[in-house]
C-alpha cells in the first residue's frame, strides 16, 4: 500500500493514461475493502479534480439492476443469473442482516437504530459501486434508489440516497411484480409495508429518472430468460 502511495506521490513520475485506470481500479477496491476515502493520494497524483468530476457527475454504466418489493422473488432470479456465469452482487441489506444474525444479534437489536442502519447500507452500496468497472456488466439486486424507498418508509430524509442515485446512470432496471407475502426471519415487513414498498419503490426508481422494466410473475427460469433477453 505505502509503495502505491510513494509511486503516486513522487513529482518525477510519469503516470500513463493505461496506468491511471489501473491505480483508479485498485484504490476503488481498496476504499471499498477499508471503507477509506482516498481522494488525498489522488490529488497529491495530480487528478483529484477529475475523480472529483466523476463522481459528481452521472456516468453511464453496464449495470442491471433487478428490484421489487420484499418477497417478489429477485433472490432466485439473481441466483440463476449468477449461475449462467455473470457477475452479481447480492442484496447488501440481507447480507447484513445475515451476518449479524450469525454473530447472535436479534433482527431488532440490528434495526433499533433505524438511521444508522439505513445509512449503514446505503454507503455499503456506494462503495461496492465505487469498486466495480462501469464496463462490466453487473447484476444488482437493489440499487442505490432502493434506499431513497426506504428512507422515506421509515420516515427520514431521503435526500442523500437521492443525491448517490444521480451520479450513476444503470442500463436497465427491472422491477419485480409481487408474489404473495411470506414472511422470513431476515425480514421485518408485513403484507401491509411490503405494498407500500412497491409502491415507494416505483416513485424512487421515477425521482432517480428511470423508465423501469416490469418483470411479471414467471417462473425463475423464464423470469431469467427474460431479462436476458433485454441485454
Amino acid at each position: 500500500m505505502n509503495t502505491i502511495l510513494n509511486f503516486l506521490t513522487t513529482k518525477n513520475t510519469k503516470i500513463t493514461k493505461q496506468s491511471q485506470n489501473i491505480l483508479s481500479f485498485t484504490f476503488r477496491v481498496l476504499r471499498a475493502l477499508r471503507g477509506e476515502k482516498l481522494i488525498y493520494n489522488y490529488e497529491k497524483a495530480g487528478y483529484h479534480d477529475s475523480i472529483r468530476k466523476e463522481q459528481d457527475t452521472m456516468s453511464e454504466t453496464n449495470w442491471h439492476v433487478i428490484t421489487g418489493a420484499p418477497c417478489s422473488g429477485k433472490t432466485a432470479v439473481i441466483k440463476e443469473i449468477e449461475r449462467r456465469g455473470f457477475h452479481v452482487i447480492h442484496e447488501v441489506a440481507r447480507a447484513y442482516i445475515d451476518r449479524q444474525l450469525s454473530a447472535g444479534r436479534q433482527l431488532e437489536q440490528i434495526k433499533a437504530d433505524i438511521q444508522q442502519f439505513e445509512h449503514h447500507i446505503l454507503h455499503a452500496k456506494i462503495r461496492i459501486e465505487d469498486s466495480l468497472w462501469k464496463s462490466r456488466p453487473v447484476f444488482f439486486d437493489r440499487g442505490i434508489p432502493d434506499s431513497i424507498a426506504y428512507f422515506n418508509l421509515e420516515g427520514l430524509d431521503p435526500a442523500e440516497p437521492l443525491k448517490y442515485s444521480r451520479r450513476t446512470d444503470y442500463r436497465r432496471v427491472f422491477f419485480f411484480e409481487r408474489f404473495d407475502f411470506l414472511k422470513d426471519e431476515v425480514r421485518s415487513e408485513d403484507e401491509k409495508i411490503a405494498a407500500r414498498l412497491n409502491d415507494l419503490l416505483l416513485d424512487a426508481y421515477g425521482q432517480a429518472g428511470y423508465n423501469v422494466i416490469m418483470v411479471p410473475v414467471l417462473s425463475v427460469k423464464d423470469r431469467t430468460d427474460l431479462i436476458l433477453e433485454k441485454l
